[in-house]
C-alpha cells in the first residue's frame, strides 16, 4: 500500500509535469508558427513559382506540390509548421523538466523506509481516483468528438448506445464544450477537406500543363467559329462530349481489381476513351489553350432515380456574364443539354 501510494503520487506528478510541458510547447509552437506562416507565405509568393514544363520527374512533381501547397493553403502551411516546431520543442522542454522528476523520485526513495500513515494511504487512493477520472473524461471526450463529427456512422450509434457514455457526455462534456465541438469542429473538418483536395489537385496541374501540339491545334480549330467566350465554351463542350467515348473497361477494371489506369489529357485525346475525370481534364486544358479559364469540379452525380456516384465535370468563366458556367461533357452521349441548364445543381452535388 505504501508503494502504491508513492507510485500513484509519482504518476500524478509525472502526468502534471508532462501535461504542462505539452501545453507550453503547443502555445509556443502556435505563436511561432503563426508568425512564421505569414513570413513564409510572403516569401514564397515573391518566388513566382510556375508549373514546370516538359518531362519532369516524380520528385520535381512532389516538390512543386509541397511548395505551392505551402504557398496557397494556409491551414496546411500552419499545420505543418505547428507540428514540426512542436516535435522539436517538446523534447527540449522535457529535458529541462526531467530533473524535477528525479528529485521527487529521490524523496520517494527516502520516504519508503518510513511507516505509512493512514492519511498517506487515503491520499494515495484519492490520487489514483483522480488519475482514473481524468483518463475516463479524456476517453469520453474523444468518443464525443467522433460521435459529433460522424453522427451517421455505425461507430457513432454504438457509442451513443452506451449508458456510461450517455451519462458522461451529458453531465460533463455537453455543458462545457458541446456547442463548441458541434459548431466549430465540422467547419474545421470541411476546411481541411477542401485544402486536402486542393493539394491533390496540384498533381493534375503538373500533368496537364504539358500538352501536345495536336491538342492545342484541335482546340483552336474547334473554337475558330466562336465569337464570344460562351460560344467557344459551347463548341468545346460539344466536341469533347461527342468525340470521346466512355471507357467502361476502365471502370470495370477498377471496380473488380481496384486497378486505376491513370491517363493524361493527351492520352484521352489520342485514344478517344476516358471516364468523367478524363473528359473534364481534357476539356479544361483545351479551354485554357484558347484563352478560357476552366476548372475541374468533383462531387456526386445523381441519376434522378435515387442513385448516385462519384463524378467530375467542369466550370468555365464567361466574362460576358461575370459568372462560372457549369457543364458536363461526360453526359452529352446520354442526351439532354448539360451546358449550363437551369437545374444543373439538382443532378450535380459539388464536392470540391
Amino acid at each position: 500500500m505504501r508503494r502504491g501510494t508513492f507510485g500513484s503520487a509519482r504518476q500524478l506528478i509525472y502526468m502534471v509535469v508532462q501535461g504542462l510541458v505539452t501545453i507550453i510547447s503547443l502555445i509556443v509552437a502556435w505563436l511561432v508558427s503563426h508568425r512564421l506562416s505569414d513570413f513564409l507565405h510572403e516569401w514564397l509568393v515573391g518566388k513566382n513559382i510556375e508549373v514546370p514544363i516538359g518531362e519532369i520527374s516524380m520528385w520535381k512533381q512532389i516538390y512543386y506540390t509541397v511548395v505551392t501547397g505551402f504557398r496557397d493553403f494556409p491551414l496546411f502551411r500552419l499545420g505543418v509548421l505547428l507540428l514540426v516546431i512542436y516535435l522539436v520543442l517538446r523534447p527540449l522542454l522535457s529535458l529541462v523538466a526531467t530533473p524535477l522528476l528525479f528529485v521527487f523520485q529521490e524523496r520517494q526513495r527516502q520516504s519508503t523506509s518510513r511507516n505509512a500513515s493512514l492519511l498517506s494511504l487515503v491520499i494515495g487512493g484519492l490520487i489514483g481516483f483522480l488519475i482514473g477520472s481524468v483518463r475516463a473524461i479524456i476517453l469520453i471526450m474523444i468518443l464525443f468528438i467522433v460521435a459529433t463529427l460522424f453522427p451517421q456512422s455505425k461507430l457513432a450509434s454504438h457509442i451513443e448506445a452506451s449508458s456510461l457514455y450517455q451519462q458522461g457526455a451529458k453531465q460533463i462534456i455537453e455543458p462545457f464544450a458541446g456547442s463548441l465541438i458541434a459548431d466549430h469542429l465540422p467547419l474545421l473538418s470541411e476546411a481541411l477537406e477542401k485544402e486536402y483536395q486542393g493539394i491533390l489537385g496540384r498533381k493534375y496541374e503538373v500533368l496537364d500543363a504539358n500538352i501536345s501540339d495536336s491538342v492545342i491545334e484541335a482546340a483552336k480549330e474547334v473554337t475558330a467559329k466562336g465569337e464570344t467566350q460562351e460560344e467557344k465554351a459551347r463548341l468545346l463542350y460539344n466536341w469533347v462530349g461527342t468525340r470521346i467515348q466512355y471507357d467502361f473497361d476502365k471502370v470495370k477494371q477498377y471496380e473488380e481489381k481496384r486497378i486505376w489506369k491513370e491517363q493524361t489529357p493527351d492520352d484521352t485525346f489520342a485514344t478517344r476513351l476516358g471516364v468523367c475525370i478524363d473528359y473534364s481534364r481534357l476539356y479544361a486544358v483545351m479551354a485554357k489553350t484558347v484563352g478560357l479559364e476552366a476548372k475541374v469540379v468533383t462531387g456526386l452525380g445523381l441519376d434522378g432515380k435515387g442513385g448516385s456516384g462519384a463524378h467530375a465535370w467542369n466550370e468555365v468563366w464567361i466574362e460576358e456574364q461575370k459568372a462560372w458556367i457549369p457543364l458536363d461533357t461526360t453526359w452529352v452521349s446520354a442526351g439532354g443539354n448539360w451546358f449550363n441548364p437551369p437545374h444543373f445543381n439538382d443532378t450535380h452535388i459539388r464536392g470540391s
